[in-house]
């Protein structure tokens, strides 16, 4: 099923591509250009207004003595599972049709026959954008960021938490200012609400995100991990945000909508969040550094109660080989610390990690070779606490 869910797709597209080539002229059709890019195999016409690009992405892993972060506190005495895994397997379809800027993306993930993306966006003027479909809501940078140019293995503890991850609607964003010391991005966007893959909302409330950023040395930076340009000047970004929904869910995921510990109910509309962040982040010759700092609020209105969750993490990386010579150009030496609150009436309670990252990069983030060691801490409202260390080992290629 998934095998043939994905030939379909990608059937589909083909055959969409090539229904626009036979409507453009005889010359274009055929001077049709194959290349390969960072975005892998690329087929264009000659005018340029048509072209799409193939990629796909796996990440081979190795871990113990278990794979996932703990989200409950049992999870600290459950049996180890070493192991090998497939953890991703992405199959990457882009480009633009008629003009260079009516562009559309399709991201599909084989090894779970799941759809991710599939958005079309118009990017006729840098100041503003339409975005329509399914796709990584621009909310926090943490999860903006995509698996395959992560600084660390994964994302943090926090993100389960706080992230509004892929929805459906349409998105407004742009950049104004640019080069000066009023340089700012923004994004709005209006959404069903419910998740990856929905078709349908569980009441009439939307979702409504909001994001400024501001390009304070009048440079946008690129949303990836790790310094592998090597900026040779200071850039950076202070960026807030903020988010309202009604739903039957409290969390959302690449699996759809969900629910938070604590949560088991999901009667229509139960459930209104609210939630903001502040974050930063900045480059320059070789480090990088960002944060989060989350505040959410969960009004459940059957029981009539509130909660507020907090959490934040500080993650960096730096290229010794700057100062040493002695270290490989390749290596790179990123940590991460994050903490997270899942009530704030009870702030002795708290969940946190600890993890440092090894990466050796063989071509950017298109191949690199990742060893983390991470522990993790825990501790009840009841003041009984445990603790974990994982060891893994990913080696991350797109072709």
């Amino acid at each position: 099923m998934k095998v043939t869910t994905l030939l379909l797709v990608f059937v589909l597209v083909f055959s969409g591509f090539n229904s626009a080539l036979a409507q453009t002229d005889t010359t274009a059709v055929n001077k049709i250009k194959v290349d390969y890019t960072k975005k892998g195999f690329t087929f264009s016409t000659a005018d340029d207004n048509y072209a799409m690009h193939i990629q796909s992405q796996i990440q081979f892993r190795f871990f113990t003595p278990t794979d996932q972060s703990p989200t409950a506190f049992d999870d600290f005495s459950k049996p180890d599972e070493t192991g090998f895994k497939i953890h991703r397997a992405r199959l990457k379809i882009g480009g633009h049709a008629y003009k260079p800027w009516f562009k559309y993306a399709i991201q599909y993930d084989y090894a779970r026959g799941t759809l991710l993306d599939f958005r079309v966006t118009l990017d006729r003027w840098d100041f503003f954008k339409v975005e329509l479909g399914q796709w990584k809501t621009a909310y926090s940078r943490e999860r903006t960021i995509s698996s395959g140019k992560q600084q660390m293995m994964d994302r943090s503890i926090i993100n389960r938490a706080f992230t509004i991850d892929r929805q459906t609607g349409v998105a407004f964003s742009g950049r104004v200012f640019p080069e000066t010391l009023a340089d700012f991005t923004y994004h709005v966007s209006v959404l069903t609400g419910t998740g990856r893959g929905a078709t349908r909302n569980d009441d009439s409330h939307l979702m409504y995100v909001g994001r400024l950023q501001w390009n304070m040395f009048g440079r946008e930076l690129e949303i990836t991990g790790s310094d592998l340009k090597f900026h040779d000047k200071p850039t950076a970004s202070l960026a807030f945000a903020a988010a309202t929904n009604r739903s039957q869910f409290t969390r959302f995921s690449t699996s759809g909508g969900g629910n938070l510990e604590g949560y088991t109910s999901n009667a229509p509309g139960q459930y209104r969040i609210n939630q903001g962040l502040i974050e930063t982040a900045f480059k320059y010759r070789g480090f990088s550094w960002q944060h989060e700092s989350h505040l959410k609020k969960i009004t459940d209105y059957e029981t009539n109660t509130d909660k507020t969750l907090s959490g934040y993490y500080l993650q960096a990386g730096y290229f010794f080989s700057n100062i040493a010579d002695f270290v490989p150009a390749p290596l790179e030496v990123a940590g991460i610390f994050a903490n997270y609150t899942p009530d704030t009436d009870f702030s002795n309670s708290y969940e946190q990690e600890y993890g440092v990252a090894f990466n050796w990069f063989f071509k950017e983030h298109r191949n690199k070779l990742t060893m983390e060691i991470t522990r993790f801490s825990y501790k009840t409202i009841d003041n009984i606490s445990d603790n974990q260390w994982r060891f893994r080992v990913q080696w991350d290629i797109s072709f």
